[in-house]
């Protein structure tokens, strides 16, 4: 299956799945949502919608995108906050205009992209010259190993382009301009490494 099949795929059931990891998300709707405090926000690869609609309330205006048209279908079900849309588009090929917004969020999307770089090409566009971009990512452990929760993702067809250590990832965000500005790991099935990022 394609990565946009896979994806597709899940989508009726990746909001399930993901709540059982309920301190993760505890931890980026608390963050994510101090940060968004009054900003037009952007989130690529938003899933089925659940921290664009937690953040919603904060933020001034939230566009929450995903490449898999599913993804946007499910987002759209149940309630809704009048202050955000979503949308069906690829993080790597943005229409946005330049400098449109004060905060871009990407959760758990960079490591699965063959080419992340095209994607922070897009965020360092459409993100405003004092923009914040959250970037939280699963991270991997330093010797290499798999969890037996990453050997089933993988049997599942979830496959991992890049399997980062934080070292890695933080040094991958911070090549193309950006500067950590808060870090805190997160322990789960996979751990996952909450990062907030300035301009360099």
């Amino acid at each position: 299956m394609s990565e946009k099949t896979v994806w597709n795929f899940f989508a009726p059931v990746y909001e399930a799945v993901m709540k059982s990891q309920k301190n993760i998300y505890d931890y980026l709707y608390e963050n994510i949502s101090a940060a968004a405090s009054g900003k037009d926000v952007l989130e690529l690869a938003t899933g089925p919608g659940m921290i664009a609609k937690h953040i919603a309330s904060s933020a001034k205006s939230v566009v929450a995108t995903d490449f898999a048209p599913n993804m946007i279908e499910a987002a759209k079900k149940g309630a809704c906050p009048s202050n955000v849309t979503f949308e069906v588009a690829d993080a790597t090929d943005l229409s946005y205009a330049d400098k449109s917004f004060d905060l871009l969020v990407i959760a758990n999307a960079l490591h699965i992209m063959p080419e992340p770089e095209k994607a922070m090409e897009q965020i360092n566009r459409v993100l405003k010259d004092d923009g914040i971009l959250i970037a939280p990512n699963f991270i991997f452990r330093e010797d290499g190993k798999k969890n037996l929760w990453q050997k089933i993702l993988s049997l599942g067809g979830i496959k991992f382009a890049h399997e980062w250590t934080s070292k890695q990832f933080l040094a991958f965000v911070e090549g193309h301009g950006w500067k950590l500005s808060k870090s805190h790991v997160i322990p789960g099935r996979i751990d996952l490494l909450y990062a907030e990022f300035a301009r360099a």
